[in-house]
């Protein structure tokens, strides 16, 4: 039975509907990144991993996107069958795995912490495909899933400067001017560890995801103009999914391509922006915000280029120009990287435009892509399926970029090997992307819809 929330969602003008998912959608996934990307905001500093050739940091980056990439091949499954009620039931158990594993990283000696680390990313890969589920085959999904998608984009930034406020105690002054309990809560300690940083910053941000989720929950399921848009979306089996595959085989290894690539890229931006700016030159003490003040222009940015992707209501255009914004973000990473060498723009505005071009590139992945694709070519199915496919073979493609940059290439700098990464990205980001949209155009002038018995009903009705 629909609660009272949901019924009135269902009644409520478009822009009530969309701004209510919207925000909550975002909320569930900005908390996630809570538990997911704190780490990341510790340098661990002059320590290998058992005295290898292996820093200690790139070793629990690898281990927590080997996990992470496991949870992808887990989710092509998982949430490509989760239905219901069992997703917000799924989606705190996930968050409440991922948040003991920080506690055990906390517990156990540095060396052994890429055991807890690997199932802290286990179970928050899927997190994702879960929360799309609730967006997708809407006529508004656009807007819905460019406001979800901003959601880890700011969040990575935020949670990494939160992470480092605690290790600096500035958090625990900030206690001090909340009535009651601030000042007990500050005198627990002035910084917080590296290795209890990431636990710590899970439980700020635990309460704030339970009610996100509770709120995500009451979104009403897409109504009979939805369907009639963009395709009735339902969990595929087994045989389904292996259909998917071979009607459209050649484009989706032309897109996993680029993706395997582009996922490692995003991931190593993303990991070591701190040693990328100190390398830039702007070091932490006097630049405390810089990468939040970073993250937030390019999400301003991805949000307004994917919000105008929905004045395409057609289909077959609207996924023409999700492709146009996808090659021309993979061509702004290399144009943007010229210009730094040319000294015509400072590392700030570099960092910013490489973030955008590849947020651009990236995002309609694990969004609006494979949602558009479903709806164009009329199969009847999830979109949250074609996106773990991809994701599975990213994460892959991040973890030989970390252990490439620590063994094949390791008396360079992270910032040197970056900038010649980007160049590489951007070509084959760009052939890859304009390659895989004209095959899609051409294929949907001769595609044979794969049938299933819930599409069979719907064109009978």
């Amino acid at each position: 039975m629909p609660s009272f929330l949901s019924r009135w969602l269902a009644k409520a003008p478009a822009p009530v509907f969309i701004l209510y998912a919207v925000v909550v959608a975002f909320s569930t996934y900005f908390c996630m990144y809570a538990f997911r990307k704190p780490f990341a905001a510790a340098t661990f500093h002059g320590q290998s991993f058992f005295g290898s050739g292996v820093q200690l940091k790139t070793a629990l980056v690898i281990s927590q996107i080997i996990g992470y990439a496991l949870s992808k091949f887990i989710g092509i499954k998982v949430c490509s069958e989760a239905g219901g009620a069992k997703r917000a039931r799924l989606l705190v158990w996930l968050i409440a795995c991922a948040e003991g594993a920080l506690i055990l990283f906390a517990i156990v000696p540095p060396n052994w912490r890429i055991i807890p680390i690997f199932f802290n990313g286990l179970p928050l890969g899927m997190v994702w495909g879960l929360v799309v589920s609730y967006l997708e085959g809407r006529r508004t999904s656009e807007l819905l899933l460019a406001g979800l998608s901003c959601s880890f984009i700011v969040s990575s930034g935020i949670v990494k400067d939160f992470a480092r406020a605690l290790m600096e105690g500035t958090v625990a002054k900030w206690w001090n001017a909340v009535p009651v309990i601030g000042p007990t809560i500050a005198s627990w300690g002035s910084s917080v560890s590296e290795a209890w940083m990431p636990a710590v910053t899970g439980f700020y941000f635990l309460v704030p995801f339970l009610i996100s989720v509770w709120l995500l929950n009451q979104i009403p399921r897409p109504d009979a103009q939805d369907v009639k848009e963009r395709v009735a979306r339902k969990p595929m089996d087994r045989r389904e999914r292996l259909a998917f595959v071979r009607e459209f085989s050649f484009g989706i290894i032309l897109l996993c391509s680029a993706y395997f690539f582009l996922t490692g890229y995003r991931d190593f931006r993303d990991n070591y922006q701190v040693e990328l700016f100190d390398g830039l030159g702007y070091a932490y003490k006097q630049n405390q915000m810089i990468i939040s003040r970073t993250e937030t222009l390019v999400a301003f940015g991805v949000l307004g280029a994917l919000a105008l992707l929905s004045l395409f209501r057609e289909n077959k255009s609207g996924l023409l120009a999700a492709f146009g914004v996808m090659s021309g973000g993979a061509a702004l990473m290399g144009i943007s990287t010229l210009l730094l060498d040319a000294k015509m723009i400072s590392g700030f505005w570099w960092m910013t435009l490489i973030g955008l071009g590849s947020y651009l590139a990236y995002v309609p992945y694990g969004s609006l892509l494979f949602d558009r694709l479903i709806a164009s070519t009329g199969i009847v199915g999830t979109a949250v399926f074609a996106i773990y496919v991809a994701d599975a073979v990213g994460y892959t493609g991040s973890v030989g970029l970390q252990l490439f940059k620590d063994l094949a290439e390791s008396g360079t700098s992270r910032l040197v090997f970056f900038k010649h990464y980007t160049y590489f990205m951007s070509i084959l980001g760009t052939i890859c992307l304009v390659s895989s949209c004209v095959y899609f155009l051409r294929r949907q002038r001769r595609v044979t819809k794969i049938q299933t018995p819930v599409q069979s009903e719907i064109i009978n009705a």
